[in-house]
């Protein structure tokens, strides 16, 4: 059987998808994403529809691309509340929103907040309930469970600091983070060998 070669990303379609994408963070300064049409994009891009349309399928499809590039080389959960060296770990995901204004439109976008948490459990929930179901006595329910209420806790923390603008976010991250690493614990099984 033939298999299809895998297409190349060329420079000038990376810039096209670049410009689509800024378009798009240009226009959530004023409006909510959900009222952003692919023609305010196009001309705000100065590209026609055809164009867009080469690209994205719609705009729901270059939303996911933007958040696909927001998570890309974040971190786990697991890796980042166990870490050994607290001092050394960093949640890139959190980080990535603190530190970049244009980010912080998409999080702050009640319209996408459904969008965000259904991304980041394509990303993280398969590790997570897997990891969490085989180092404890927790059901499938019950670690899926857990997952939702963790990222959605996390994700409307992060929403309420970054609207009233706190200016110690890392140290409010340390206390869910111990929060969450203490709950976690007392359900993982501890190899007792010496």
């Amino acid at each position: 059987m033939k298999q299809t070669p895998e297409r190349k990303t060329d420079r000038r379609t990376l810039y096209t998808r670049q410009q689509i994408k800024d378009s798009i963070f240009q226009l959530l300064k004023k409006k909510a994403f959900s009222k952003i049409t692919v023609t305010e994009v196009c001309q705000l891009a100065e590209i026609n529809r055809g164009t867009f349309y080469l690209h994205y399928l719609d705009m729901e499809d270059a939303l996911d691309d933007i958040l696909s590039d927001i998570l890309c080389d974040t971190s786990s959960v697991f890796d980042h509340v166990f870490c050994p060296n607290r001092a050394a770990c960093t949640y890139p995901f959190c980080d990535k929103i603190q530190n970049n204004e244009k980010y912080q439109l998409l999080f702050l976008d009640d319209s996408i907040s459904g969008r965000l948490l259904d991304k980041l459990a394509d990303y993280y929930k398969e590790g997570y309930v897997t990891y969490l179901m085989s180092h404890s006595l927790l059901t499938f329910q019950e670690a899926e469970a857990i997952f939702y209420f963790q990222m959605n806790g996390c994700l409307t923390v992060n929403k309420i600091m970054l609207r009233n603008k706190c200016p110690d976010w890392r140290k409010i991250q340390r206390v869910i983070d111990g929060f969450i690493r203490a709950g976690l614990e007392s359900y993982l099984i501890r190899d007792q060998r010496p």
